[in-house]
């Protein structure tokens, strides 16, 4: 896994593109050393244009359907340097303590609203949707930075 020039980890994290990969989303993701896609990709065709920027782990979402889909997990955990990241589409069906099973940093989609808080400890990551847009909300992606044990979060708006 590649670093910046100070050591910091990039991650880009993407969910809910409902087979739709934006050339926005891919030029805000440019420059990630790994992206997380937190489910409801919508096709195999998006996962692929995220692989060509950097490795890419996805999970399932409830919209992912076929047989492309069903080889994606329902929750995936990663260690990304000296951080555990946990990956799952619907927040409301983690069925762990993430700090005690020693997770940094919760990775979720589906809400389609893009967050990021601190509880406990842990780092909860919402990118909201890069996809087609729903109401109101913005399509967004998020970018994490991680440093040793520092976890720096954000998102950014995608203009469309």
């Amino acid at each position: 896994m590649g670093r910046s020039r100070d050591g910091a980890i990039r991650v880009g994290v993407i969910s809910d593109t409902h087979g739709l990969l934006r050339p926005a989303a891919l030029r805000a993701l440019r420059g990630s050393d790994v992206i997380v896609h937190a489910g409801d990709v919508g096709d195999a065709k998006v996962l692929d244009g995220l692989c060509e920027l950097a490795p890419t782990f996805a999970v399932r979402g409830n919209n992912d359907t076929g047989a492309w889909a069903a080889k994606l997990p329902r929750t995936t955990r990663l260690e990304v340097g000296s951080i555990g990241l946990f990956v799952l589409h619907e927040l409301p069906r983690l069925d762990l303590d993430p700090a005690a099973a020693h997770i940094d940093i919760v990775v979720s989609g589906h809400s389609h609203r893009p967050s990021v808080a601190r509880r406990d400890g842990v780092v909860y990551v919402n990118p909201g949707s890069a996809g087609p847009r729903r109401f109101t909300l913005p399509v967004s992606v998020a970018l994490l930075r991680i440093t040793g044990r520092r976890v720096r979060a954000r998102i950014v708006e995608l203009e469309c």
